[in-house]
């Protein structure tokens, strides 16, 4: 028999794992409160972009493959594995992760599991939660024991998404069970039989394997851009440093682009609920070094907007064209943006900012309505007395500086991604300035 899947949740990891499985041939079903998503999702209208991702929707959707509700007792009927994938962001009154879309989405849905069924938690969650999860799964399901629970962390990257679940790059199978890593490796059947590696576990251990994968990649990240704090301090170069390290195969040179540092909806979030839990648990001494990894990140962005006061004598009454809003290339995600935190800093001391980006304006207006918003690079940087490259996007690298020139103010550039080619912004008359580099 194959399996039906239902998806609790339909944020950015939801919808993508509803789209992703019926590409694979499974009947899913995604699961919301929001009446309003799931309208637009049935017809298969994206609330975000994401490449590869809409077509995908819309295409099983229409195969009937892909159907969503806002009905638990419907998903607990239709189901034989229920993946959550319900949000967990920042607590607005401390750093701990805010785990109470997870605890709805369980409590509404067991007291409907009425035969036998596997919960898979995908969601980041402090260590524990697959605890409490099975712990209430026993004690509200009416299948009792004939309802399990497994953890199986997602690694998808923004951007990536689709490729990444399709074809990923490991599996993390956390099991109470051989039957339950049966019925998990019959999920990723496609990909185990393209021989993707996959670690068997525990639900605790499988927890705790993405916020140790994220806060490594966090650290490696702040650590290469403190390597271009002491670049900026002795006339060094981080880009040429990061290559050479990035040579030593234990080190590699995946993740040491330095720049304006890591920002959107999982690293900062995941770092601050890490190490709050690890107070909690009674070993913060653990984790103290992710305070630091944290208060690099946001160095980088006092240090661009630092940058741009030292190179324009003061930004207050300038026109400054920012190039990018979404936190990464290849996404509308604006959440904790760096290129946005900088354009909303400038603005308020004083300086006209217009933005564009190729992706994500119509977010950005709606957290930072006061910033202006162009329609193109050209746009954004006419009459600009600076121009800031925030946001890696492809486009902006391959931009012609003797072209983008002949509508400034004043051939000034501030590459926040060390994206742009120095030596050639340089001949086209600009001055280019760059985070850890001369």
């Amino acid at each position: 028999m194959t399996l039906r899947l239902t998806v609790i949740g339909t944020g950015y990891l939801g919808v993508n794992q509803v789209a992703c499985l019926a590409e694979l041939g499974y009947e899913v079903l995604g699961v919301d409160v929001d009446a309003a998503k799931i309208a637009a999702l049935s017809e298969a209208r994206l609330p975000f972009f994401e490449p590869g991702l809409a077509a995908l929707l819309d295409r099983h959707v229409r195969s009937g493959r892909a159907r969503f509700t806002t009905s638990l007792a419907q998903a607990a009927a239709f189901g034989d594995v229920h993946l959550v994938c319900v949000g967990t962001p920042q607590r607005r009154d401390g750093l701990r992760a805010d785990v109470s879309q997870v605890r709805s989405a369980v409590d509404g849905l067991a007291p409907h599991l009425r035969r036998p069924c596997l919960v898979v938690g995908k969601s980041t969650v402090p260590v524990g939660t697959a605890a409490w999860m099975a712990d209430r799964l026993a004690e509200l399901a009416p299948a009792g024991s004939e309802v399990e629970l497994a953890w199986s962390p997602e690694f998808l990257r923004e951007g990536h998404a689709v490729d990444d679940t399709l074809r990923p790059d490991r599996l993390v199978l956390g099991v109470s069970s051989a039957a339950a890593e049966k019925t998990l490796r019959a999920v990723h059947e496609r990909a185990l039989d393209a021989g993707t590696p996959v670690v068997v576990t525990d639900p605790t251990t499988a927890e705790l394997v993405k916020v140790a994968a994220n806060s490594f990649l966090a650290t490696k990240i702040s650590f290469i851009n403190a390597m271009a704090e002491l670049c900026e301090a002795t006339g060094a170069d981080v880009v040429a440093l990061a290559d050479a390290i990035g040579h030593d195969e234990r080190i590699g040179r995946k993740f040491l682009d330095a720049g304006l540092g890591f920002g959107g909806g999982c690293l900062p979030k995941d770092i601050r609920a890490f190490m709050a839990r690890a107070g909690e648990l009674g070993v913060d001494q653990a984790l103290t070094f992710l305070r630091e990894v944290d208060a690099i990140n946001m160095r980088r962005r006092s240090r661009m907007v630092e940058l741009a006061e030292e190179e324009c004598d003061g930004v207050l009454g300038r026109r400054i064209g920012v190039l990018g809003a979404a936190f990464k290339p290849q996404s509308d995600d604006v959440r904790d943006s760096p290129a946005l935190n900088v354009a909303a800093q400038l603005q308020l001391k004083g300086a006209h900012v217009r933005v564009f980006d190729p992706m994500a304006a119509g977010p950005a207006a709606a957290v930072f309505p006061t910033l202006d918003y162009a329609a193109s690079a050209q746009e954004a940087a006419a009459d600009a007395d600076l121009v800031l490259v925030l946001t890696e996007w492809e486009e902006f690298r391959d931009l012609d500086p003797a072209v983008l020139g002949r509508v400034v103010a004043r051939r000034r550039v501030l590459d926040g991604r060390n994206a742009l080619d120095p030596e050639r912004w340089r001949s086209a008359g600009w001055s280019y300035r760059a985070l850890g580099r001369p």
